[in-house]
């Protein structure tokens, strides 16, 4: 496991979105672009510069936020190595078989191909009635195992102890003691326990 690094998520992406690259974004994740997907985040407003470098597709498993792609993750309407990177943020707790979802990811990168993850360890549960369930969390361990047919893994923890601990608790509303929180963990050395909100793992086939 990589340490810590508040800006790996950002890293990540930026080393994905290599101009001239097709990029399959699996359930729209990074929520760069609110035509195409069911949410918007303003804080990956920096991404959007470097969409017109990209071929930058979204998959999706219903047509109703207008993704480029209709498919489910478990079998990838696409050919072996289409893709020169995938990101699949906040999917894999989602679906019914995570191993054969990552296994299809691996199927359509290209040989050297990169791809992002996240999913979440402890977390509040997060189903959205009529689109998608709330099935798996994933330690470090299940990571490595999912993960193995990868030639190179890197995978950083999000939140530490504390911090985690606001956040599935009614407190975790409260910017300021999240805050405070990340900070207890700076000082005890938190951001390398297991108790963690998730990890970002970025791999190389």
């Amino acid at each position: 496991m990589t340490s810590w690094n508040p800006h790996f998520f950002e890293q990540s992406v930026r080393r994905i979105f290599t101009p001239g690259r097709s990029i399959l974004d699996i359930g729209g994740g990074l929520r760069v672009d609110p035509a195409r997907n069911n949410r918007y985040d303003a804080g990956m407003a920096w991404l959007v510069p470097l969409l017109s470098q990209v071929d930058y597709k979204i998959i999706d498993k219903v047509p109703d936020y207008n993704p480029d792609l209709v498919g489910d993750i478990h079998q990838l309407p696409l050919a072996d190595g289409s893709f020169d990177a995938v990101v699949c943020i906040s999917v894999l707790e989602h679906v019914e078989d995570p191993q054969r979802a990552v296994r299809e990811i691996h199927r359509v990168l290209k040989p050297g191909g990169q791809a992002l993850l996240y999913a979440p360890f402890l977390y509040y549960y997060h189903a959205e009635h009529g689109y998608y369930a709330d099935y798996w969390r994933f330690t470090k361990d299940a990571w490595a195992h999912l993960c193995r047919e990868f030639s190179s893994i890197e995978l950083v923890p999000v939140r530490g102890a504390f911090e985690t601990w606001i956040k599935i608790s009614p407190l975790g509303r409260s910017k300021l003691l999240c805050k405070a929180a990340h900070e207890v963990d700076l000082l005890f050395g938190k951001m390398s326990s297991n108790q963690v909100s998730g990890y970002n793992v970025f791999l190389i086939k």
